[in-house]
This record gives C-alpha cells, sequence and structure tokens, in this order.
C-alpha cells in the first residue's frame, strides 16, 4: 500500500514537472501519465500557444468593440468632433502607409543603387510628397516635445489646420479649400514672375529672341495661353545668362520660388540650389510620367499631377487636365537639364490663363 502511494505521488510530481516545463520531457516510462497534463487547466495555459493567441484574439476583438461604441458615441452625440477623430485616425494610418513606402523604396535604392531619375513617377511622386509634407511636420512636432504641451498643440490643429497639418489631416472639404488657397497665393506671383521678365529681356543681345520673349510676355499679359512652339522658340534664353537656372539675378529666383511654394526669404545662394533642386526633380518627374503613360493615370492622380505643376486642377473637368498636362509634357520632353528654369516660367505661361486663355499648339 505504502508503495503504491509512493508510486503514485512520483507520477503526480512528474505531472507537474511536465506542465512547468514542456520541453523537457516527451518520451519515456511516464509519458502516459504526462499526458494527462492536458487535462489541466494550469498547465494549458502554460504549455499552449494556440491558447495564448486565443486570447491575444480575444483582448483584440474586445478593445475593437469597446472603440466602435465610443465611435457612435461621439458621432451621435459630438458629430463636428467626431469628423476630426475619424479625420485624425484615418490619417495616421495614410501616414503609416506611407511612411513604410517611403521606407521600401529608400531601401531598394540603397541596397539596389537605384537612383531617384530611375524610379516609376509613383514613386517619385511619393518620396517628393512625404519629404514636404514631413519638413511642414516637424516644428509642429517639436513645439509637442515639452511636457503638457500636446494639449497646446492640439489647440492649434484644430484652429490653424491649413497652417500646422499635412494633407493626411485634412478633411475631403479642406483638401479642396485649402488648395484653392494656396494656388490662389501663388497666382498673386504670376504677373512680378513676367514683369521680370520684360525687365530681363532688355539685357538680351539677339534681337529675335528679345523680340520672341517680349511677344510671349505680351501675349500672357493679354489673357492668351501661348501655344509649346511659342514656348520652345525662347528656350536658348534659358539655358544660360541672362535665364539661366543658376545665372537669373536673386530678384527673379525670389519671385519664382513661391510658384514651388518654397520660402524667398533666403540668401541667394540658397534659393538658387533649391530652386534647382526642385526643378530638376520636376524635370525627372516628368521624364518619369512619359515612360508611364498619362492615361495611367487615375482621376485624383491626374488632378493631382497638373496641380503640382501649377494649375488649379480642382475647378476644371478632367478632360481639361488632361489637354494641359499634354501641352506641358511636350514642353518638359524637349528640355535638356539645363534649360530646366524655362519649365518653372511654364508655370506662369501655361496656367495663368487656362483654360479661358487657351490656344491649342
Amino acid at each position: 500500500m505504502a508503495l503504491s502511494c509512493s508510486s503514485l505521488c512520483s507520477h503526480l510530481s512528474l505531472i507537474r514537472l511536465r506542465g512547468l516545463r514542456t520541453n523537457r520531457i516527451t518520451n519515456g516510462p511516464y509519458s502516459p501519465y504526462v499526458s494527462c497534463q492536458s487535462r489541466l487547466p494550469l498547465c494549458r495555459h502554460y504549455s499552449s500557444s494556440k491558447v495564448r493567441r486565443g486570447f491575444g484574439r480575444y483582448v483584440t476583438s474586445r478593445l475593437q468593440r469597446v472603440n466602435s461604441k465610443y465611435e457612435d458615441f461621439l458621432k451621435r452625440r459630438f458629430p463636428r468632433f467626431f469628423q476630426l477623430y475619424h479625420t485624425f485616425v484615418e490619417g495616421f494610418k495614410l501616414l503609416f502607409r506611407d511612411a513604410k513606402d517611403v521606407q521600401r523604396i529608400k531601401t531598394r535604392m540603397l541596397s539596389g543603387g537605384v537612383k531617384f531619375q530611375d524610379l516609376p513617377y509613383r514613386e517619385m511622386d511619393k518620396l517628393r510628397q512625404f519629404r514636404r509634407d514631413m519638413i511642414k511636420a516637424l516644428p509642429l512636432v517639436v513645439i509637442s516635445i515639452p511636457p503638457f504641451a500636446n494639449y497646446l498643440v492640439f489647440v492649434l490643429m484644430y484652429f490653424f489646420p491649413r497652417q500646422l497639418l499635412i494633407p493626411h489631416f485634412w478633411t475631403p472639404r479642406q483638401q479642396v479649400e485649402f488648395r484653392e488657397v494656396y494656388h490662389s497665393l501663388r497666382a498673386r506671383h504670376h504677373w512680378p514672375v513676367l514683369k521680370g521678365l520684360e525687365h530681363t529681356s532688355r539685357q538680351v543681345k539677339n534681337n529675335q529672341l528679345q523680340s520672341c520673349l517680349k511677344d510671349l510676355c505680351a501675349k500672357v499679359q493679354s489673357g492668351e495661353t501661348p501655344n509649346v512652339s511659342e514656348i520652345l522658340a525662347v528656350r536658348r534664353l534659358f539655358s544660360g545668362p541672362p535665364l539661366g537656372i543658376r545665372r537669373m539675378s536673386v530678384d527673379q529666383m525670389r519671385r519664382i520660388s513661391p510658384l514651388l511654394f518654397l520660402t524667398p526669404r533666403l540668401p541667394g545662394f540658397l534659393i538658387g540650389q533649391r530652386l534647382s533642386s526642385h526643378a530638376l526633380e520636376l524635370l525627372h518627374m516628368d521624364r518619369a510620367l512619359i515612360r508611364l503613360g498619362p492615361n495611367q493615370l487615375s482621376d485624383s492622380e491626374l488632378r493631382q499631377a497638373c496641380y503640382v505643376r501649377g494649375l488649379n486642377s480642382n475647378s476644371l473637368g478632367i478632360n481639361q487636365c488632361r489637354e494641359w498636362l499634354s501641352q506641358w509634357l511636350q514642353v518638359s520632353s524637349s528640355l535638356k537639364d539645363s534649360e530646366v528654369s524655362l519649365l518653372l516660367h511654364s508655370i506662369v505661361f501655361l496656367s495663368a490663363n487656362y483654360p479661358t486663355g487657351s490656344s491649342r499648339h
């Protein structure tokens, strides 16, 4: 009797040991007893990864259910706040997705030695836009670092969304409204750019080129849109002095900078570097878009492409956007890297009067 009790205690000890350390005993004379541990709740908790995964799914589903109820409550009781809340949640999802895409693109560029100008058009556009968004978001991140400053930041974001938030956190209505505002700010610089060109034309020694440049400026000022051949007729003036990207006057650089949403309040040499960098980036994107084919763009991508190149596309039909982009690409595809300054001035030539002053090429 004593022997059988001792044997039973030994067996129970092995069962406990097997329940807590499942990796040590898999076979042996006591395996029938060890298999009994699957019926012990405590042992199941420690040994089964499936149970832990099931518990994680349970917690996740409970959190999702609580969050859904919270959103329903906000939607019923505080609809305006719910719209802001929903916009922020979706904005962070989009931002996180874009960050992952950018990281993937940059990794491929580093590991494969791929240059920016060799990327597909959509990847180029994503890198360009993400960089601009992060530059805009950086001051807000810095402000939010001190303790309790996040409350102030939230108030600032609520009252100044256009100035402080990136497009990920704009509502659809704000997307349209803010684009209109930014384009109106950009359009204010059309006429100063043309006046600067008129003034610069006096320095042109070639009478024919001087006359072509004056006629081009006069045509835009009269409310017409020049055709592609008229723009390309003056391309020689934009490869060297007086209108090359690094050869034009600092005043003209300052007039052009707002067309790309760049600040003109920098030293002249920095403005020249930034203009050159952004102009070449735009030229490479145009070449990539030609490789892709403009007809491959969705309607939203088409409007975005036109907007980046200076056109207020929100108020235009899709066919008008396609026609305008076609003219732009005809100019861009004819230019060398050294003539990229003409591409920047084409923002004014092609978009200042479009579509009311449109003239076919």
